[in-house]
């Protein structure tokens, strides 16, 4: 999810290294009919942007899980909630 967001970011010129994006992960293990199962994972993005980009970032965050084999191949199977914090720089 993370490397098709940095993706989709790319295409609108928002540069995404490691020292201005990153994600903190959270997820739920439960059992589902006596099995345990991921049922919920919670991804909060940080990008640190210049003002001028913020915009972008937003419409990338819109529509990029749309794109993103991973949260395709379980979004039915597994809850995802996901955030983007925006940090403004010069």
């Amino acid at each position: 999810m993370m490397g098709t967001l940095a993706t989709v970011m790319a295409g609108k010129k928002i540069a995404t290294p490691e020292d201005r994006y990153w994600a903190d992960v959270e997820g739920d293990i439960e059992p589902v009919n006596n099995v345990l199962r991921i049922t919920k994972i919670r991804v909060k993005y940080h990008l640190k942007v210049p003002r001028d980009k913020v915009a972008d970032a937003r419409d990338s965050f819109s529509f990029y899980i749309t794109r993103c084999p991973a949260a395709q191949s379980v979004m039915n199977c597994i809850e995802i909630k996901d955030e983007l914090v925006i940090e403004e720089t010069a």
